[in-house]
């Protein structure tokens, strides 16, 4: 039999069974303590029986936290993630608990921040949630059904086909000198960019010990779909890197992604670019590299394109009919 006994103003129940650990809730009205006991000890005789309390006792901010101890440090873009992370620390669905994170909860999270920010942001957002919450039922006994995979998500927006004009470009590069308090490595990374397609993770996280300048290559041990990958280097990307100075730790470029994308964005302000983000660097170097490379397998080995739909982006309609004559 569980046991119900009054603490304080509440009502506690605890019900042990063997090959069970005990399990105790309290509530406010002895009835619902009662019920509540029968019920467990039902699903036990059953066999049926999970817990929830740790579900219960924990928050979802209190599971992030702990993915942000335990996970995020394993990870390549671990650093960026954290200050994501720590953001929705601050919003209400993180204060509930596990066992109140409902699918309808996290749809009214959804449709509060396409309030906010765009869709591809939001899709994002719900992957980390959905990851987060997977870490927890696998690793930390919290017995939930992840709410994340039973909620419409917003449509994919199409990939973004936003490249730099010869004249922006000019402009760009003259309002990323390094005058005052501007950041020194903006520059030097933005051409690097611009001159080998890199991604931006894939830039902070280069090393000097990895960097071949008489060969003209850069390797990049550990990319984002998984595998290694040696990007060749022009002769105005090595000049870039010759010009560099050597940081204390080894990397290229010694800052934080979100830095660097955080200055870009300001730079771009006073250079007078609409709707320009950094990965747009990126697509602006590999459309480029394609009229270089029309050869599709060594323009994906330079971009680390594993897909040939992705890389069809690349090349423009009006540039091949050109080559039709």
């Amino acid at each position: 039999m569980a046991s119900i006994r009054k603490r304080g103003n509440k009502w506690q129940a605890r019900v042990c069974r063997a090959g069970y650990p005990a399990e105790t809730k309290s509530f406010n009205v002895c009835a619902d303590a009662e019920r509540w006991a029968r019920s467990v000890e039902t699903e036990m005789d059953r066999g049926s029986f999970v817990s929830r309390s740790e579900a219960e006792a924990n928050t979802l901010e209190d599971i992030i936290e702990r993915y942000i101890t335990d996970v995020c440090p394993t990870r390549r873009s671990g650093a960026d993630e954290i200050s994501r992370l720590r953001a929705t620390c601050r919003t209400k669905l993180a204060k509930l608990s596990m066992a109140a994170l409902t699918p309808k909860a996290v749809a009214a999270y959804r449709d509060e921040r396409l309030k906010k920010v765009k869709p591809a942001t939001v899709i994002r957002e719900l992957a980390y949630l959905s990851a987060i919450i997977n870490h927890a039922r696998r690793e930390l006994d919290i017995n939930i059904a992840n709410p994340v995979a039973l909620i419409r998500k917003p449509p994919s927006p199409q990939g973004r086909d936003r490249v730099l004009s010869a004249d922006e470009e000019a402009r760009l590069l003259a309002a990323l000198v390094p005058t005052g308090r501007r950041n020194t490595w903006l520059l030097p990374a933005t051409i690097l960019s611009l001159e080998t397609g890199m991604r931006r993770g894939e830039l902070v996280e280069l090393r000097w010990t990895n960097v071949n300048l008489e060969g003209q290559t850069a390797h990049l041990p550990m990319t984002k779909n998984g595998t290694a990958r040696t990007v060749p280097l022009s002769k105005k990307a090595v000049a870039t890197l010759v010009a560099l100075p050597r940081s204390i730790d080894g990397r290229v470029i010694p800052v934080k992604g979100n830095t660097l994308h955080a200055a870009f964005r300001k730079a771009c302000k006073r250079a007078r670019i609409a709707d320009f983000h950094w990965h747009d660097l990126r697509h602006t170097a590999i459309t480029r590299l394609a009229q270089k490379l029309p050869n599709v397998i060594e323009l994906a080995a330079v971009s680390g394109h594993r897909s040939l739909a992705m890389l069809k982006r690349y090349y423009h309609a009006t540039e091949l009919a050109q080559k039709l004559g």
